[in-house]
């Protein structure tokens, strides 16, 4: 759709640019988009004019949601799985190889129709930006051909190879580490942006994972991690010794982990799954914590079929609001130019000039009622590109 766009009577606009507090907030205001980008943000009353206009109606704007953790190409079903867990059963990651054997039996229709399905889920409720990782093939074919899948939708793919042994190697775990950095990496490379690995017990240790991230770079591929989940462990200095564009879950931290996190020429974003610690009853990260030692925060749904199945950003918001001690305006910065941040990005997460023109239109006066209204559909209008979904 060609020509410029107007969308003004916003009565609250986040920009997380200049503005009121840590928001950037403006009132009375209106955005223009041309070539999908921001062109002009500003007040109301002295908007340019456009080819064509989006009223607002008096509600807020918000730059769309940038989730930056999600695994999307898989088969299959584990809702008993869930329904034990919450029967009393501990969640032990175990139930990744479930996954495994239905996604390896799936279609390529099969599989893409499950992205697509799930990326329109997250779409209407107000994420423009997803990345999507592999990690349900866990061969050199399955693996290569989930990220072309997931590229056909985003071009924020993640090759995670790593996620877990495989039952085939469940003896020989050096063996799948040497083809996760052999013929799996080559054959995945071109179709993914980052590499991930599960440094976790029961899944990789620390030297697997140096060795598969220090491949992934030196191919060219940035790194993220999953990392202390489950339990404390090495994984979040590992990322920040990396240069990890991520840490995710960084459920359980030491002092240290924090500090490193904290670092002055740290640039790795700790990534908080609410959904997760929701769907496995284990305890919530510690967000406060984090953002008062100074560590850039991202907020993401962790969107999979065993231990995190939603796709919604406002509802991890609501989380991080009741359950890790964020205000509303920390979590949702942390689920838009947060999540930017994890990704590497500066054109998402934020309505300044130059920004891709990803809007949110809430069916609510304020942003504050993403957290006051948990469970409520409060997406009215999504704009992605500048162009109305």
């Amino acid at each position: 759709m060609s020509g410029s766009l107007l969308v003004d009577n916003i009565g609250e606009l986040v920009t997380n640019g200049l503005g009121e507090g840590p928001l950037g907030i403006r009132r009375d205001a209106a955005v223009l988009v041309e070539e999908g980008r921001v062109a002009w943000v500003g007040a109301a009353a002295y908007a340019p004019a456009a080819d064509r206009r989006v009223d607002a109606g008096g509600a807020a704007v918000l730059p769309g949601f940038v989730d930056s953790h999600a695994h999307l190409v898989f088969a299959g079903d584990r809702a008993a799985e869930f329904a034990a867990r919450m029967a009393g059963e501990p969640y032990t990651g175990g139930g990744i190889r479930t996954t495994v054997g239905a996604t390896r039996a799936a279609s390529d229709d099969d599989l893409r129709a499950t992205v697509r399905r799930l990326r329109g889920e997250a779409l209407r409720q107000g994420t423009t930006t997803m990345e999507i990782k592999s990690g349900y093939g866990l061969t050199v074919a399955d693996e290569a051909r989930s990220l072309r899948i997931a590229a056909e939708t985003s071009t924020e793919t993640t090759f995670l190879g790593a996620h877990v042994v495989p039952a085939e190697y469940a003896d020989r775990p050096d063996d799948y580490v040497g083809l996760v950095c052999g013929p799996m990496l080559a054959a995945a490379a071109p179709h993914a942006k980052w590499i991930d690995v599960f440094c976790e017990r029961g899944a990789f240790d620390v030297d697997h994972a140096r060795a598969i991230l220090a491949c992934g770079q030196a191919v060219g591929l940035g790194v993220r991690l999953h990392a202390n989940q489950l339990g404390p462990g090495p994984g979040v200095q590992l990322g920040v010794e990396l240069g990890a564009a991520s840490v995710d879950h960084c459920t359980h931290l030491s002092d240290a982990d924090v500090d490193a996190l904290a670092g002055a020429h740290t640039t790795t974003v700790a990534t908080l799954l609410p959904g997760a610690e929701f769907s496995t009853r284990s305890p919530y990260p510690d967000a406060r914590r984090l953002l008062d030692a100074g560590v850039t925060v991202a907020l993401a749904t962790d969107c999979n079929p065993g231990s995190s199945y939603t796709s919604s950003m406002p509802f991890c918001i609501a989380l991080a609001v009741r359950e890790m001690r964020m205000t509303p305006a920390e979590a949702v910065r942390a689920a838009t130019v947060g999540g930017a941040r994890a990704l590497r990005r500066d054109d998402v997460g934020v309505l300044t000039p130059g920004a891709r023109a990803d809007l949110v239109v809430l069916d609510a006066p304020s942003y504050l009622h993403l957290a006051y209204r948990p469970g409520v559909p409060l997406i009215r209008k999504v704009l992605l590109n500048g162009v109305p979904q």
